[in-house]
């Protein structure tokens, strides 16, 4: 890996953790970067996953220190993913490459339509319901599933679980997710290593500027520059669609 490789991992990685730990999409950025420098699209999947649990951990641990923690529901939930995204990593190293990319195209102008979307004022949901019901039993094994086959705009999902459904303001919306991400990426990610679908050099380069990037969105909350971010996924995730249905 040259050196200018390493530095645009570093970066894209350093944004990509503040934007996953504040919202999602982080991997909008760090998949076309991966691609970009040239890695196939299931090997930069794989490799994406390091970065995931390394800044997941990382999240976790500066919100604990901020003493913004529910272990015990977050475990709880975590499990619930599992199933699903082992089952989803499974299917993802068995496909072809060619077939991972256009649903990995697919996906990502699904994605563009949800940013364009206006979005609703938010509001308080309220006390958070911390029952367990079967309508988030069954949200978590399909959210475990789809975080095991592609990731990409899994804290969307999750979002939208734990705020709308159970309750959680936002603060704690995040506190969970990126506990529940890094829980159920683990096994996803051996899956992967197994299949030999990971590069560890740019996996781990990545990392750094994830993990860097979560602690602080973690540690201050920052909520700044949402109109510049959303601007950046918009162009990353129509050039990774471009190039997967190869426009160019």
């Amino acid at each position: 890996m040259t050196l200018h490789a390493a530095c645009i991992l570093f970066g894209v990685g350093l944004i990509a953790g503040f934007v996953n730990v504040n919202a999602g999409g982080g991997s909008t950025i760090t998949l076309p970067a991966l691609i970009f420098l040239g890695l196939d699209a299931p090997v930069a999947n794989g490799t994406n996953r390091i970065g995931i649990v390394i800044q997941s951990l990382t999240g976790s641990y500066a919100f604990a220190r901020s003493d913004h923690h529910q272990f015990d529901m977050s475990f709880k939930l975590a499990l619930l993913t599992l199933p699903g995204a082992i089952a989803g990593a499974l299917l993802s190293v068995r496909i072809s490459n060619e077939m991972f990319h256009k649903i990995l195209g697919v996906v990502m102008i699904g994605i563009i339509i949800s940013l364009l979307l206006p979005r609703a004022k938010r509001v308080d949901p309220g006390v958070p319901d911390k029952k367990i019901t079967p309508k988030v039993v069954a949200a978590m094994l399909g959210i475990g599933f789809y975080g095991g086959f592609i990731q990409v705009g899994v804290g969307f999902l999750l979002m939208a679980v734990l705020h709308y459904v159970m309750k959680f303001n936002l603060v704690y919306v995040n506190v969970h997710k990126v506990c529940i991400v890094a829980l159920y990426t683990i096994p996803a990610l051996l899956v992967f290593i197994v299949k030999g679908d990971v590069n560890w050099s740019y996996g781990l380069t990545l990392a750094a500027g994830n993990s860097l990037g979560a602690y602080g969105a973690a540690r201050y909350a920052v909520r700044a520059g949402e109109k510049w971010i959303k601007g950046v996924l918009i162009l990353a995730v129509l050039l990774m669609s471009a190039k997967l249905f190869k426009l160019f």
